[in-house]
């Protein structure tokens, strides 16, 4: 399946049924007064998030989607048929914006989660509507409305615990594929990852995250050089970057120094706030290193930064296991953080509402 993470859609909610104008004619009643029903509403359009789809490769041919238009009112108090409403499926984590005013419709974040895309018009009233002690014979009646019609931005941000940060061959591939069940292509060239792979790393039987490997970057990323600039939204929701860096180059000339500033100043460029994200160092290609010990030391001098960093060979799978608990005790942390933080929030609104 090809991976497609954006497309542009037009949504056509159908038109309200008319109303009728009618009088009730049968034999024996006479002067039987109005009996024009009300027309239908038109269908309406959802968007519902479905765990089971992975890309938006639904919408990249299929940019129209129209619901149908309610039915007008009939004589003898006959009501219009509603339209069936049209629920479009979409990946978890779509967001969903209009185009023309750049107003956020929707983050589907959630399995079965459901917005409203555009709402189908109401329908017409029909005469009987209109009928008084002064006005026996109304033939008036109204049309029905029209359906919202929007131009729609959808976007797929991937739902990721964690994401890895890195050049073009840094081992990501094989990072992935060294600590959970995903099986990425991985090869001794640079750019054989041209889409997001997503991983589940298992810690325990109950212990689980999500991994999310993207095209490495080059220099210029920010600018449009290379693949990984198109995918760095899908870092967007993670809780930890891991910093990927080769510390065993196949060239002389490269210096890992340098391409891990290189990475770190892309991301500044890209987004300030996924560069403020929790990130750790992750030096790999232990295994072909004569002398480990003082190429790290030397490295992690040279980078400058005081952040936290571990040592792997994603190759044997040395050091990706220390990792993997640090990640998960790291995650648990986050997410007692931010329970804490709803409760307390919860409390204060209760306090807010009893004080009022």
């Amino acid at each position: 399946m090809k991976f497609i993470d954006e497309s542009k859609i037009e949504v056509i909610a159908g038109d309200g049924g008319n109303g009728a104008a009618s009088f009730r004619r049968e034999k024996y009643i006479a002067k039987g007064g109005p009996d024009g029903g009300d027309g239908g509403w038109g269908g309406s359009v959802f968007a519902v998030a479905d765990r089971n789809i992975n890309t938006l490769v639904d919408f990249r041919f299929a940019k129209h989607h129209r619901a149908k238009n309610g039915e007008s009112g009939r004589g003898a108090d006959c009501y219009g048929k509603g339209a069936d409403d049209i629920f479009l499926h979409m990946p978890v984590g779509t967001v969903i914006t209009d185009i023309n005013t750049g107003e956020l419709i929707a983050d589907l974040a959630l399995d079965g989660e459901k917005t409203l895309l555009a709402q189908g018009g109401k329908g017409g009233l029909g005469n009987l509507h209109f009928k008084s002690s002064t006005n026996r014979t109304p033939r008036q009646c109204t049309p029905g409305d029209e359906g919202e019609r929007r131009e729609l931005q959808l976007e797929l941000k991937v739902l990721a615990d964690v994401g890895l940060l890195g050049m073009p061959n840094a081992g990501k591939s094989t990072f992935i594929r060294s600590v959970s069940a995903a099986r990425p292509k991985v090869a001794d060239y640079p750019f054989t990852t041209l889409h997001p792979n997503l991983g589940v790393v298992r810690v325990d039987t109950e212990k689980s995250f999500v991994i999310a490997d993207i095209p490495g970057l080059i220099e210029g990323a920010a600018e449009g050089a290379g693949l990984g600039h198109q995918f760095l939204r899908h870092l967007a929701r993670t809780r930890l970057l891991l910093h990927l860096v080769d510390v065993a180059p196949m060239h002389e000339g490269v210096d890992p120094v340098y391409e891990a500033h290189a990475i770190l100043n892309e991301l500044k460029k890209y987004d300030e706030a996924l560069y403020d994200k929790p990130r750790w160092l992750i030096l790999n290609k232990l295994d072909l290193l004569p002398e480990p010990d003082e190429t790290v030391a030397a490295f992690l001098k040279a980078f400058g930064e005081n952040t936290r960093h571990f040592v792997i060979s994603a190759i044997n799978g040395q050091g990706c296991k220390e990792l993997t608990y640090a990640i998960m005790e790291h995650l648990e942390q986050v997410a007692k953080q931010e329970r804490e933080a709803i409760a307390e929030s919860a409390q204060e609104s209760a306090i807010n509402v009893e004080a009022d």
